[in-house]
């Protein structure tokens, strides 16, 4: 019996070994670290390639979508130049909203997303982009083009999640979140971090 094709006979890294999608920068995968159902903040361990407990979520917010990167992508020093109010990124890959009609429950799992729109965010004075895209297939969300097509409560609940998920009683937030972007910008942030991916690590 023959192995399909491609087929790993090992678990790959999710942030290295596998691709970034089917039809980067438009329709990407999303590799899911946390869903609306986390009141844990999970990230992915760089060197297993596991979820690592990062912290348990301070304020009672929890995301409201799935939340995950894209795999083979680098916020480096072509992100940082796309990003107004700062000169370098924070070397992580790149982040991804996936807005979906149902609820999906399960974080690690990998899914088609396309590219809808983004928010710029600067976190300790490092460029960290948060792309925002609906599940490819989803019944509802599925034949949306751009971000301004989405109901307005989604972007205001992103932005609101992320000025306050580092927020701690007493001390100024460390996360400045500017206004969403267009699908057009989100691409070309996407490609960025893809190219900045293969300079750092080698596109294989």
């Amino acid at each position: 019996m023959s192995f399909p094709k491609p087929f790993y006979r090992w678990r790959p890294h999710p942030w290295h070994g596998l691709s970034s999608g089917p039809n980067p920068p438009s329709i990407v995968h999303a590799y899911i670290e946390l869903t609306p159902f986390d009141r844990v903040k999970y990230e992915i361990d760089k060197e297993t390639g596991y979820l690592r407990v990062d912290r348990p979520h301070r304020a009672s917010s929890v995301t409201p979508t799935l939340y995950g990167f894209i795999p083979k992508t680098f916020c480096g020093r072509r992100v940082a130049e796309m990003a107004i109010g700062t000169d370098r990124a924070d070397g992580d890959p790149l982040d991804i909203c996936v807005i979906s009609e149902r609820p999906i429950s399960q974080p690690e799992v990998i899914l088609n997303a396309k590219v809808v729109g983004g928010l710029r965010m600067i976190d300790h004075g490092e460029a960290d982009d948060k792309i925002i895209a609906v599940l490819a297939n989803d019944n509802l969300y599925a034949h949306i083009e751009d971000i301004h097509e989405l109901p307005d409560i989604y972007v205001e609940r992103l932005r609101h999640y992320f000025s306050t998920y580092k927020l701690v009683p007493g001390q100024d937030t460390p996360v400045e979140v500017s206004d969403a972007y267009d699908r057009s910008h989100a691409e070309r942030v996407i490609a960025a971090a893809i190219a900045d991916y293969e300079e750092t690590y080698g596109n294989e």
